[in-house]
């Protein structure tokens, strides 16, 4: 990371405000490879050096990228007047200015979701003629039938004539299916299959691009993001090889489990 002012990178990185920022240099709460600095003025390269504010190292990659498997009652938002939202779900010191859920899981869904304070690495994740596709493992009313799975497959047109991208989906046990969609229109799963005669009963989001959530990453809890993680999320794998990790690991997702 290139070299920035202390009070700006800590008022980008932190959830303090400028002003609080500089009273906190006033105190010498702030230091700077364990030596207090006060001048807010001083440019530091973060990837280089540590920086803690009241206790607490302030991480100094340019952008932060969390995994979060979101559980049931929380709303994909920075904030909220009724409801609680994913950021709630974070330690003070993670929120940071700018996170936000990039891409939406309604209230009641659950699973991966990604928080991040990069705007374009979230358009190119979400845009979809860049067709990074979303897997989601949903839990039917009706076992699916091999007629709704190439309904998907051809494209279904919703009640109100929005037509939707051709989408795959395989069985899995129990009512259970896996579904791939390349784009994220309003309820769009739940539409589709209310289109095709069935409801879903619950529905969690599993895997990004070719990254996979941890069936062992419990609800509410969250991971940082590598680099490596983040390339993988941009690709497109097989369908089928991402179908043979969950149906492998699929006694082990809790999809209606809490925090």
């Amino acid at each position: 990371m290139a070299e920035i002012r202390l009070d700006k990178f800590l008022a980008n990185r932190s959830p303090y405000s400028r002003s609080e920022v500089k009273s906190l240099l006033r105190k010498g709460a702030v230091l700077v490879d364990s030596v207090v600095e006060s001048d807010g003025s001083r440019k530091i390269d973060p990837d280089a050096q540590c920086v803690t504010c009241q206790g607490r190292r302030i991480q100094g990659s340019s952008h932060l990228y969390l995994m979060l498997n979101k559980p049931q009652g929380y709303i994909c938002a920075t904030e909220d007047q009724i409801h609680k939202t994913v950021l709630d779900l974070l330690p003070e010191s993670l929120r940071i200015r700018g996170l936000f859920p990039a891409g939406r899981l309604d209230i009641d869904s659950t699973g991966f979701v990604l928080l991040t304070d990069d705007g374009q690495f979230a358009h190119d994740m979400l845009a979809p003629g860049k067709h990074v596709p979303k897997y989601y493992l949903v839990c039917l009313r009706d076992p699916i039938e091999d007629a709704e799975i190439a309904a998907l497959a051809g494209g279904i047109v919703l009640s109100d004539q929005t037509h939707c991208l051709p989408a795959q989906a395989r069985t899995l046990p129990d009512n259970y299916a896996l579904i791939c969609l390349h784009e994220g229109k309003y309820h769009q799963v739940k539409r589709m299959f209310a289109s095709l005669g069935n409801h879903v009963e619950a529905l969690h989001r599993v895997a990004i691009g070719g990254l996979i959530l941890p069936e062992d990453l419990r609800s509410g809890r969250y991971l940082e993001l590598l680099h490596k993680d983040l390339e993988r999320m941009l690709k497109a794998p097989d369908f089928d090889s991402i179908y043979e990790q969950i149906l492998k690991n699929f006694s082990s997702y809790s999809i209606n489990a809490s925090p």
